[in-house]
């Protein structure tokens, strides 16, 4: 039994892995280094951009949901996840290139995963194939799942934020501190007061930007909205958004600014913070001359500056059953962001399913899908059930889970009872999955 996976981000490495370990004989195929997306730099396996990119880790975010059922369904992403981990307060942040390391070598060091280093620019036309190009697929692949799934792609960009050495940072102006004092000294705060505030809002609006070409329609992702494109929409859209000032006082004054700049840890050693919130598409010179402008970042040194780039994925209700497979052609699976979920976890946990549903179809099995009362669940009917017109991506959260039946109750308790009736959900299925699974003699076969 093998199985061809395309992409070696998160999903594609969470899929063969999962592939390997229901019996299958897995070929995993990787551009890089032979070539590398605008946003990725390592040569490793499952390259993050960010390192706060896994969000929350409480309950009440249905993000910290899904990743609690992927650590119970001993998954590779999270268990790299927790061994990487690096201070975030309320977050799960990982070292990013430790992140990628760890799964690297899993995969690689892995007897029945075969990765090989080259650009897949055509579909292999026999045998089962998982899809996880990400949303950075290549030209020519491009084309080629365009041709397969009948319509053209959509499409949205999707922006990143700049990344500061720490030592560049000016402490006696920025302080270290959590919202509200939670969390401990994870982040750096810039303070603005009302006039600095409403200069850095315009020069945001005047400021050169990188242009779309001529023949691409510009939609961003809400979640990833450039600060440009959020300071026209109101002057003080900013200051109630990544710059909102609530629970940060500053120690020297005790009082509360106008607007605060944070900057959150981005590696293990505390020497990089990422700007939060600040995903943009300025120029690098307006970025440098802009962002030098807060408070503390006078003499900031960019390890990495903002960029845009295209994200593609797929028409998921018009294209995709329940179990990820193309309608028309079903030995061919799509796993991650191209699907039409949005994010690294639900890019995972996409790779996570595909990567159980390829080798039981393959044996004829049924293909036992996690119920709906769980995060999982959740985003396979987000993909199934969702209107095709206007399809767009989206983050796991708890509007896309089946509601509660029974009393009122208050906003933050029905999150927390949604995720326990997810969690006991998920038990049943997941006990199903295991029993079912080959043993290692069959793997052997």
């Amino acid at each position: 039994m093998h199985i061809t996976v395309i992409g070696g981000g998160l999903a594609g490495c969470e899929a063969a892995w999962q592939a390997a370990r229901e019996g299958a004989e897995v070929t995993l195929f990787e551009m890089k280094p032979q070539r590398f997306s605008p946003a990725h730099q390592l040569e490793q396996l499952a390259e993050l951009v960010c390192s706060n990119s896994l969000r929350g880790a409480g309950m009440n975010n249905a993000v910290g949901c899904l990743k609690e059922e992927l650590r119970r369904c001993n998954t590779l992403f999270m268990e790299a996840a927790d061994a990487t981990a690096v201070p975030a307060g309320g977050a799960l942040a990982v070292d990013r290139e430790a992140f990628a390391s760890y799964i690297s070598e899993k995969i690689h060091s892995h007897p029945h995963i075969e990765v090989r280093r080259e650009e897949v620019t055509a579909i292999p036309k026999e045998g089962t194939v998982i899809i996880a190009s990400g949303p950075l697929t290549s030209e020519p692949l491009s084309r080629e799942i365009a041709g397969i799934t009948g319509a053209e792609h959509l499409y949205f960009y999707d922006a990143i934020a700049p990344i500061i050495e720490a030592d560049s940072i000016d402490f006696s102006k920025a302080w270290k501190g959590s919202r509200y004092d939670k969390g401990g000294d994870d982040y750096v705060n810039c303070p603005m007061n009302e006039e600095e505030y409403f200069a850095f809002i315009e020069a945001l609006k005047t400021a050169d930007k990188v242009a779309a070409r001529d023949f691409e329609k510009m939609i961003h992702f809400e979640g990833c909205m450039p600060i440009e494109e959020m300071a026209e929409r109101g002057e003080r859209t900013l200051a109630f958004g990544p710059m909102k000032p609530v629970g940060l006082p500053d120690p020297r004054t005790g009082k509360v600014p106008f607007a605060v700049v944070q900057l959150r840890q981005d590696d293990k050693h505390a020497t990089l913070y990422n700007m939060v919130g600040f995903q943009t598409k300025l120029t690098y010179p307006e970025q440098r001359r802009i962002f030098r402008t807060i408070a503390g970042l006078e003499e900031a040194r960019f390890e990495r500056l903002g960029s845009v780039h295209r994200n593609t994925f797929i028409n998921a209700p018009t294209c995709l059953n329940r179990t990820l497979q193309l309608k028309t052609d079903p030995r061919l699976y799509f796993a991650g962001q191209i699907t039409g979920v949005e994010g690294y976890v639900e890019s995972a946990a996409m790779g996570f399913l595909a990567g159980i549903f390829a080798p039981r179809c393959m044996r004829g099995e049924p293909l036992p899908l996690p119920p709906k009362l769980t995060a999982l669940g959740a985003l396979l009917s987000h993909l199934a059930d969702s209107s095709p017109e206007g399809f767009q991506p989206m983050n796991v959260n708890y509007g896309l889970f089946p509601p509660l039946e029974g009393r009122k109750m208050k906003r933050a308790d029905r999150r927390l009872a949604m995720a326990d009736r997810a969690l006991a959900a998920l038990a049943p299925w997941w006990h199903e999955v295991c029993v079912n699974q080959p043993d290692d003699s069959q793997k052997e076969e």
